[in-house]
């Protein structure tokens, strides 16, 4: 592989003209195809095969427009004395009922104060109506949610207090804030800082962002061609702009080690793309194999998702095994600082890090190294306990689909006034659907038949389609939406009714429960059934790639372990601070509640790729000391103290990256990205750099140990070992 890679970088050196232009070209094209060919993006979670989902399409087939919209429900409360039935109230509230029923994109919107289907609350203090609109949500314009929040405020004129919730009143994230700009100019500053060039720094900016350009707008344009939701473009470029920036730093720093080693430019650029470039081509193929991974989830959205992500990462390592050797070559020695340009250029030398007599060297990273491998047993326990005591929240983990609204939003500010005045089932109603000949009378008998179950609040009358061959029943529940009550409501409606099925009493007709509730109901529990079988895919396919990039038995173990304990104590702080409410003052979370059904997954997903790139930079010089005879424990300490800068370095820019998405991102996006940004940190900082070189020091010679029987085992040569015995250091020269 590195023999193979070493030709490629010589190649993209020597044409390195054509390698730029023929990048500017494809970003161009995908460009040129996002602005004409995009679609729009879905908010609707739905598995294949269902009840659920299986219900809301039929429901669509029979009930037309007025069921496929999206909806708000727009809640009024009456002043303190009065009641909605009030005519002060009652005036003014059928007036802002007939203003909702006429505004842009509204298909309907119901009449609270209607004798045959009445939405009043048990002490007529408040009162809501349901506006469906004619599209699905995303499709909804910004045009027609400023209508809506503009007949809100003229109601509030007539003294009222009026709210909206609903997926219609959500303001869909877009790319290109704020988020996006604090990633990039805190990695151009982490960059700066650690290459001493603001042309290398800016160079290796500009590939990666080339790069996650390429990838995010070619997943824009395939949004014309299929459904993709809302937070696949938003995920992939979060996590391809912190493995582009990252992939090209890694390159970056092996160019510029060649070049104070004494190589000429082009040498230098063949070696870096032979060596880094295969830990980089290594690193990628694991993050795509996590991410296309999620495939074994058997949901279609998750993978979709997957796939996108996993394709701006495979452009991200395309660009950095091609574009970036090109770029070296066009930048040459201005790669390095002014400093060492000189002392390269005009002294003829090489520039040499100084060693102490033990060859561990000196600084921070030296100390850090020594400190971890000398006082290896307190190391690994100081890791164990702290890391083990942040990830005990995890044990109370939940999740939803039902994301709760921030605070102060009129969203929350609805659902509090919903919850208050008509119990805290209401805002997560279930969906009875009845199909088949004779449906209005059969959805009677279930109206009745679930009234009578606990947990049932209401179950209204029925309302059958325009042929009468289907029929809708509300049932609310006493419980909120995201509590097990709920969830155990759904399964004992399901089981009445196919219990009704079974014995003859449902006739000819069909029942479904289905329901924004019921649909969260079913994906969270088939994603917690997925989970486990696939971390148990994840750490497997991990063992067996280091298995085969170190040959070795116990180096895997430990890189695995230390992948377990990034994702506990990942997960474990996540449930803490969006879950439980811890560190509130700071405003990471808008409001408390169950993550977001998605989040473990993708999660532990996207970690294990980054954490097997972090394992893989560090470990590989620590194995290509000792390939070149060094001592297990000098190994060690020369590999962590060749590379450990490197890893800081790019963490703290996968950090900023996802960091700066908590702040600004929507209720989706923002726990994911905490995640992430604490993930990132637990591993890098804490298992790969006191974890691993603490157990490695441990292990000594056993940890390169690999059983006779697996020494028919490929050998990847990620180091890129055969090239350094090939290719001896010349002495500098100009690029041609």
């Amino acid at each position: 592989m590195a023999t193979f890679l070493h030709r490629l970088g010589l190649g993209a050196f020597r044409h390195r003209v054509a390698v730029v232009a023929v990048w500017l070209i494809a970003l161009l094209g995908v460009g040129a195809g996002a602005a004409t060919l995009s679609g729009e993006t879905v908010n609707t979670f739905e598995i294949p095969g269902q009840e659920s989902t299986t219900a809301l399409r039929l429901i669509d087939e029979r009930f037309g427009d007025t069921s496929g919209g999206a909806g708000a429900q727009v809640v009024v409360q009456a002043p303190d004395g009065a009641e909605v039935t009030d005519p002060a109230v009652a005036g003014p509230l059928t007036q802002l009922v007939t203003e909702l029923g006429q505004l842009p994109g509204v298909v309907s919107a119901t009449d609270p104060l209607d004798p045959r289907n009445p939405t009043v609350s048990p002490d007529l203090r408040a009162a809501y109506s349901t506006v469906t609109y004619g599209v699905p949500a995303p499709e909804i314009t910004e045009e027609q949610q400023d209508a809506l929040r503009a007949a809100l405020e003229g109601a509030r004129d007539a003294g009222l207090t009026v709210e909206a919730t609903g997926e219609a009143t959500v303001e869909p994230f877009h790319l290109g804030g704020t988020a996006e700009a604090v990633g990039v100019v805190a990695a151009f500053v982490v960059l700066g800082l650690t290459y001493g060039s603001l042309v290398a720094a800016g160079m290796n900016l500009l590939t990666a962002v080339v790069g996650v350009a390429i990838g995010a707008l070619g997943i824009t344009t395939l949004t014309g061609f299929t459904d993709l939701q809302s937070t696949t473009p938003i995920l992939a470029v979060m996590l391809g702009l912190a493995v582009g920036i990252d992939y090209a730093l890694f390159i970056f720093t092996r160019f510029r080690h060649e070049l104070r080693d004494g190589r000429d430019v082009r040498d230098a650029v063949a070696v870096a793309t032979g060596t880094a470039g295969s830990a980089v081509l290594t690193a990628g193929t694991t993050v795509v194999i996590a991410l296309a991974g999620l495939t074994v989830a058997g949901i279609p959205f998750l993978t979709e998702m997957g796939l996108a992500a996993a394709g701006t990462i495979v452009v991200a390592v395309l660009v950095a095994l091609t574009l970036v050797p090109a770029v070296l070559g066009l930048v040459g020695l201005r790669a390095l600082p002014g400093r060492a340009r000189r002392a390269l250029t005009h002294e003829g030398g090489r520039h040499v890090e100084v060693a102490d007599a033990h060859g561990t060297g000196r600084g921070v990273y030296a100390g850090w190294v020594r400190t971890t491998t000398t006082r290896r047993w307190a190391s690994l326990v100081a890791v164990v306990v702290v890391l083990g005591i942040v990830s005990l929240p995890v044990a109370s983990l939940r999740t939803t689909l039902n994301q709760l609204p921030a605070d102060d939003s009129t969203q929350a500010r609805a659902q509090t006034i919903l919850s208050e005045r008509f119990g805290a089932g209401v805002t997560g109603p279930l969906v009875l659907l009845v199909d088949g000949e004779g449906a209005p009378e059969r959805a009677a008998a279930v109206a009745a038949e679930a009234a009578e179950l606990p947990g049932v609040a209401l179950a209204t009358p029925p309302q059958p389609n325009a042929d009468a061959t289907a029929a809708l029943v509300t049932v609310v529940p006493t419980t909120g939406p995201d509590t097990d009550e709920t969830a155990d409501l759904v399964q004992a409606l399901r089981d009445r009714l196919a219990a009704d099925e079974a014995d003859g009493t449902a006739g000819a007709t069909e029942s479904y429960v289905t329901g924004t509730t019921a649909v969260s109901v079913d994906v969270s529990q088939t994603l917690d059934r997925a989970l486990p079988v696939y971390l148990v895919l994840v750490v497997g396919l991990a063992f067996v790639l280091l298995v085969l990039v170190f040959r070795s038995v116990l180096v895997p173990v430990v890189g695995v372990l230390g992948f377990l304990l990034t994702i506990g104590t990942t997960l474990g702080a996540t449930t803490a601070v969006f879950q439980w409410g811890w560190l509130g003052f700071l405003g990471l979370a808008e409001t408390t509640g169950p993550l977001l059904s998605l989040a473990p997954i993708i999660v532990v997903g996207i970690l294990f790729g980054l954490a097997m790139d972090y394992q893989i930079f560090l470990v590989s010089r620590m194995h290509e000391a000792h390939a070149h005879g060094a001592d297990p424990l000098r190994a060690i300490t020369t590999g962590f103290r060749q590379a450990a800068p490197v890893v800081v370095a790019a963490a703290a820019i996968m950090f900023s990256v996802f960091a700066g998405f908590v702040p600004e991102g929507d209720a989706t996006i923002r726990p994911i990205a905490f995640a992430l940004a604490v993930g990132i940190f637990a591993d890098a900082i804490v298992v790969r750099m006191v974890f691993v070189p603490a157990a490695l020091a441990l292990l000594g010679r056993r940890a390169w140990w690999l059983p006779r029987w697996l020494g028919w085992l490929p050998v990847l040569d990620v180091e890129g070992t055969a090239l350094e015995r090939e290719r001896p250091a010349r002495a500098v020269a100009p690029a041609r």
